[in-house]
């Protein structure tokens, strides 16, 4: 039966729907009250705005689409269309509506966060940390670091959704979007978290993952150690490798945050689940201990991990657990030599503790930076994000600096950073817009010609 005249009357009403409720969907800059100091960084922001409208644009594309061949197939008396195919073609056109909402609101619960009052600040500043994360010393031979934005949420854990994977309904992601507990805000342990998150991004423009896994995979056949216990560490390589990143970019507080994350009931410390791509919990702050020795030398780590097996001591779990834990314990050493020998190809040579410059996080320079900011605390603010973070991560470790004054200490220092980068990408669009005005021959026009010139182009 050909589409009849009331079907392609409602379905031709429900694509006009469509397109109208897609019109209502603003770009962020104009529906987002937030402080300058905020707002994310004009990348992201353009990025995630680019993204959105080439998604509504398509969107339009194939409404058009629907509406000419509905018009065509109901006016063809010839035509073998049913009013069942065009309600299939409508019900796939809202699919996609409804994937271009989902796009929209997964980077509006991102952004909306930026109008909490000073939360906002502080995420503006934890996004300048996380791209601190990010940047290598040598990073442009290796990789471009695509925009990172943090938000928050509830629960412990930390989560990334990377750039330049595929968004729901189809398309590739323009930034990163890293999800922080709130309950961590604020203190160092939010860097834990963050620079974990950070290392997953790391980890896949640099391919490290997929360059370890032969060496893991070599292990299994001419290694030390069962079989299985290489198996279960390739399973669990890529939070490994994030692991490893974020103890390389900020020391210790990266395993004193990672005691926070995983201090749970003693049944999941030890639970090992084979479809978790964790390790289990209570083996891997033992590993982060065992990275943190090997990466800076010091006796903390000893005291660290045994305070951890003091809160969960193994005795008492079955003997084949007991059995496993022992083998993956042993396996430990041959494990965190590969990671820190380890030269993936995209670095040309170099491992990852040569590029990012671990002997500037040693524990005896940390303390001496942080008494040296004790007494200049205008240095600690001219510092890289991440080295603040290692520094005052420290100074909890070794107990001279409280969680008081950290949390107090923090909010500033993340406030300067967000107020920093807006500041400096304000006279830098400044030095554009000028160098733009003089090459049109406009420096010296008037407010209504600016405006116009402005309107033109």
């Amino acid at each position: 039966m050909a589409i009849g005249a009331d079907a392609a009357w409602m379905l031709g009403q429900e694509a006009r729907s469509l397109l109208a409720r897609l019109g209502r969907l603003e770009p962020f800059a104009l529906i987002e009250p937030t402080v300058l100091a905020a707002a994310l960084m004009p990348s992201a922001q353009s990025a995630i705005e680019s993204q959105l409208v080439q998604g509504r644009r398509e969107l339009r594309r194939m409404v058009a689409q629907f509406q000419g061949w509905l018009r065509r197939e109901h006016a063809d008396r010839a035509s073998t269309a049913t009013a069942a195919e065009a309600q299939r073609r409508f019900t796939f056109l809202r699919l996609k509506f409804n994937a271009a909402l989902t796009q929209f609101d997964l980077f509006n619960e991102v952004i909306t966060q930026r109008s909490e009052h000073k939360t906002g600040v502080w995420l503006s500043g934890l996004d300048i940390v996380a791209a601190d994360a990010l940047a290598l010393p040598v990073a442009g031979r290796h990789y471009q670091p695509p925009p990172l934005i943090c938000y928050l949420d509830r629960g412990p854990g930390a989560a990334i959704r990377r750039a330049r994977t595929r968004l729901p309904g189809g398309g590739e992601n323009p930034v990163a979007i890293i999800r922080l507990p709130r309950e961590r805000m604020i203190g160092s342990g939010i860097a834990s978290s963050l620079v974990h998150e950070v290392g997953h991004q790391g980890a896949a423009l640099l391919d490290l993952v997929a360059s370890l896994r032969p060496v893991l995979q070599a292990m299994q056949h001419g290694g030390s150690g069962a079989v299985h216990v290489w198996q279960l560490w390739e399973r669990w390589i890529s939070e490994i490798v994030a692991d490893f990143w974020s103890l390389a970019r900020v020391g210790v507080a990266a395993t004193l945050g990672l005691i926070g994350v995983v201090s749970l009931p003693r049944v999941f410390v030890f639970r090992l689940n084979v479809d978790d791509p964790h390790p289990v919990p209570w083996l891997r702050v033992r590993l982060s201990c065992a990275m943190g020795r090997a990466l800076y030398p010091h006796p903390q780590w000893t005291r660290i991990e045994r305070l951890w097996l003091s809160y969960y001591p193994p005795a008492g779990l079955p003997p084949s657990q007991q059995r496993l834990l022992h083998q993956l314990q042993a396996s430990m050493a041959a494990l965190v030599g590969l990671l820190v020998q380890h030269r993936p190809p995209a670095l040309q040579g170099r491992s990852l503790v040569e590029v990012m410059a671990v002997h500037q996080r040693q524990p005896a320079l940390l303390a001496s930076l942080f008494r040296h900011w004790s007494a200049a605390p205008r240095r600690m603010y001219q510092a890289a994000p991440t080295l603040v973070f290692a520094v005052l991560g420290q100074a909890r470790a070794s107990g001279v600096l409280n969680p008081e004054d950290e949390s107090e200490l923090l909010g500033r220092l993340l406030t300067h950073w967000a107020l920093r980068a807006t500041l400096d990408t304000s006279v830098l669009c400044a030095d554009v817009l000028s160098h733009d005005l003089v090459r049109h021959g406009l420096a010296r026009a008037t407010a209504p010609q600016l405006a116009s010139r402005l309107i033109i182009h």
